[in-house]
């Protein structure tokens, strides 16, 4: 959450509960702009992604402080380090802020440009409306709303598929194509996604199907990578509130507040949407920069090739052997993901 901006690189050491029975263990966190990263402290393999909007401090008013990803989390994070609990804190003041307080929405929700914007988009340009709407809100609430509508597709899907080996694969994956700063949330649900998704906050849902079905990490590291561009080439924000309608949308630009029937059914409308085309030139040049051959990606989506055939003809790395995403003993636990 770049609203964040002085707390961006912070690390610091922390010990991390995967569930309450198991012993504590030491590990590296790391402030990104939407993520807590969580890794090995001697290997450096991501351990766990966390949404900075949905942690939750689990003993208000006990020392040390130990956090959670979402109230109902297993997991759990014990800090001690000044400056990465006041960022934390941080966060929390600013979604509710943005959640919360009306007109403050970067404090300008009510000038006379916004009043302008929104003449025009009621009386004229509902689509300029939206798209005003969705260049003030804050990432903060980019990323509440994100968790929102994750919640609103599971009630469709079942809740994302946990298997904690698992996890740790899905955010090794993520860092792999993505890097260690700024790195998305990768999500599996368990039932009902046939094709990846993504959604405002630097989320990106992914097939089930396909991480079970693939022979190996680079198709679903592709389908990521896509689907990241996808988010970048429009604002997710833009089909969320296309969906909760003109009225829930002035709500949000005057209020700072977007009511839960206006997300209601965004999930499933969602797994209805066709993907956004990209062109090959674009889709080409990502692989290319994050070292994924295309053709297991293109194939995973596609099999006859009938859509894909020029990336495939395409592919940089085609009839190579780059060095393996993640080890073999990763991709197995992420296949059985969605297990026990």
């Amino acid at each position: 959450m770049t609203a964040l901006k002085k707390y961006q690189r912070l690390e610091c050491g922390g010990l991390w509960r995967e569930t309450p029975q198991d012993q504590r263990r030491d590990v590296l966190v790391r402030f990104g702009d939407a993520t807590l990263v969580l890794s090995d402290p001697k290997s450096g393999t991501a351990i766990s992604h966390w949404s900075l909007p949905a942690i939750e401090r689990i003993n208000k008013g006990e020392e040390p402080p130990i956090f959670a990803p979402g109230v109902d989390a297993s997991e759990s994070l014990e800090l001690t380090d000044p400056e990465m609990i006041a960022a934390l804190g941080a966060v929390r003041h600013a979604v509710q802020a943005a959640t919360a307080r009306p007109g403050r929405l970067r404090g300008v929700l009510l000038t006379g440009t916004t009043l302008a914007v929104l003449a025009i988009g009621v009386f004229w340009l509902p689509g300029a409306l939206v798209r005003h709407t969705a260049s003030v809100v804050p990432p903060a609430q980019r990323a509440d709303l994100g968790q929102r509508a994750l919640d609103d597709l599971a009630r469709v899907t079942g809740a994302n598929c946990s298997n904690q080996f698992g996890l740790q694969a899905l955010a090794s994956v993520s860092e792999r194509v993505f890097g260690p700063v700024d790195t998305p949330i990768l999500y599996v649900m368990p039932e009902g996604v046939e094709q990846p998704l993504h959604l405002p906050g630097d989320v990106i849902v992914l097939p089930r199907r396909m991480i079970e079905q693939a022979n190996g990490p680079e198709a679903v590291a592709g389908a990521a990578l896509v689907e990241r561009l996808r988010a970048r080439a429009e604002d997710p924000i833009i089909p969320m509130l296309e969906h909760a309608g003109l009225r829930a949308t002035l709500q949000l630009l005057t209020t700072a507040a977007l009511p839960d029937e206006a997300i209601a059914g965004y999930g499933e409308a969602l797994l209805r949407t066709a993907p956004l085309a990209l062109p090959d030139a674009s889709v080409l040049a990502a692989f290319e920069a994050a070292q994924i051959p295309v053709t297991p990606y293109a194939l995973a989506i596609d099999p006859d090739g009938k859509t894909t055939a020029g990336l495939a003809a395409g592919d940089p790395y085609k009839g190579l052997s780059p060095s393996p995403l993640i080890p073999d003993e990763s991709w197995v636990a992420l296949q059985g993901i969605c297990g026990g």
